[in-house]
């Protein structure tokens, strides 16, 4: 299942970028494997796929541990806190849910010098829900040029998390005011190559709206583990 699901939603990112005359290169798949088994992600590996996205830190570890001799890719996407910044900082390769200055400076005092910088995105809350991390478009310029100031960080780009909506129209609209706001960025002289937005359920919106990297849980693993 997991490898006819890599192939379909390849297919569909593909479909996506030809419709809207992107280029197929410039749009990456990052399989979302929080609460999945290790032998899904192997399964996974087995398709191709090497980029995974997990939430949930000590389930992270056993896996990045236990598959280290697989040169992945792991990427942080969830809730940062004080507590778990050390580990993420020595563990992953990027960190997409950075939202704050203080976490930033964690991130940063804590990433070991035997490493490459940590490549972070910072989270935007384009939808201005209260219940959601993420900065604001006000907010987000202070943050860029704090981030920018930290030697152990190697800032990419951009992530979001709009408000649930099964309306493509509408799916579009809210990837494109951070669309927007990320070329802006990019012709101010920021030096950012991603725009990571889009999942199983919105992602060709996403594709339609300039996203670089699109994060698919479900479509890949079926539907979500109890964690």
């Amino acid at each position: 299942m997991i490898g006819n699901n890599l192939i379909s939603i390849r297919s569909e990112i593909g479909e996506a970028s030809r419709r809207f005359n992107r280029d197929l290169e410039d749009v990456q798949l990052l399989a979302v494997s929080k609460t999945r088994p290790i032998v899904d992600i192997m399964t996974a590996v087995e398709y191709g796929q090497y980029s995974f996205g997990e939430s949930y830190l000590q389930e992270a570890i056993e896996k990045i541990r236990a598959l280290e001799s697989y040169s992945l890719e792991w990427h942080f996407i969830g809730s940062l806190q004080s507590n778990k910044t050390r580990l993420i900082a020595c563990h992953f390769d990027w960190v997409e849910s950075l939202d704050s200055l203080k976490y930033a400076q964690h991130l940063n005092r804590q990433r070991p010098t035997s490493l490459a910088p940590l490549n972070v995105c910072i989270q935007v809350n384009i939808s201005e829900e209260p219940q959601k991390a993420g900065v604001s478009l006000v907010e987000l310029q202070s943050l860029i040029n704090e981030v920018l100031e930290l030697p152990r960080l190697r800032l990419r780009g951009l992530m979001t998390l709009p408000a649930r909506c099964s309306d493509f129209v509408e799916q579009r609209n809210a990837f494109h005011k951070l669309s927007v706001v990320y070329k802006e960025l990019q012709d101010s002289g920021i030096v950012l190559d991603t725009l990571s937005m889009g999942m199983t359920n919105d992602m060709v919106a996403a594709i339609a709206e300039g996203a670089t990297l699109v994060r698919v849980g479900t479509g890949i693993f079926g539907q979500r583990l109890n964690n």
